[in-house]
């Protein structure tokens, strides 16, 4: 079976990158940062051998799932790093310039599954660094929101198979983002997200639900 089978976007067979300038914050994109093989295989290997979890959360006086599967490798409480998440990894810092320490893995099973509005809250030393986010399968569009300057335009980017965005280290000061539901029949996303956090932090004080 062909999977992502969007011809024309890997036509080039080049990494085709964006910097959005946004004020107060670093953005960076490389579409086709994985080449079509890479991805599918990739994505296939994510999505049937990650131990994935679908969480909890306190919302006002509501206890609710989570809308999508996760998965946290690194530090203390974290899964133990896998071949593939450390060669990912090391293409990711080469470019990036920056080494991490964790990685958050989220599966995006359909259009049903989402990402509210928030900014990242897991910083190493009380100071935001560089994240690196990088998707396999399916688009889906990421929106980026200023926090307080509502002059800024929204942004709405359309992260596809294979490609790697960088936020800078005050991106999480300055901005918000969310993943929205979508009604277009779309199949599976896996996006992982690099982070440096303090190795001993704790990063879920939840409850696990079955898949």
């Amino acid at each position: 079976m062909t999977l992502f089978n969007d011809v024309a976007l890997f036509d080039e067979g080049k990494k085709r990158f964006t910097d959005f300038h946004l004020p107060g914050a670093d953005l960076r994109l490389w579409e086709q940062f994985f080449d079509k093989a890479t991805a599918d295989d990739y994505y296939t290997t994510l999505r049937d051998t990650t131990p994935w979890k679908q969480r909890v959360r306190q919302m006002y006086d509501r206890v609710v799932p989570d809308p999508r599967l996760t998965a946290f490798y690194g530090g203390a409480n974290g899964y133990a790093w896998t071949e593939l998440l450390l060669a990912i990894k090391e293409l990711v810092e080469a470019t990036a310039g920056v080494q991490f320490n964790r990685v958050l893995l989220n599966y995006y099973r359909d259009g049903n599954d989402s990402v509210s509005w928030h900014s990242d809250t897991l910083p190493a030393d009380g100071i935001h660094h560089p994240i690196a986010s990088v998707t396999f399968g399916d688009t889906r569009l990421f929106k980026v929101r200023h926090k307080t300057d509502k002059q800024v335009p929204q942004l709405s980017i359309p992260l596809t198979h294979g490609s790697f965005l960088l936020m800078g280290h005050t991106m999480q000061d300055v901005y918000e983002h969310h993943v929205p539901k979508t009604n277009k029949p779309v199949g599976g996303r896996i996006n992982l997200t690099f982070r440096i956090s303090e190795p001993a932090k704790p990063v879920y004080f939840v409850d696990d639900i079955a898949r």
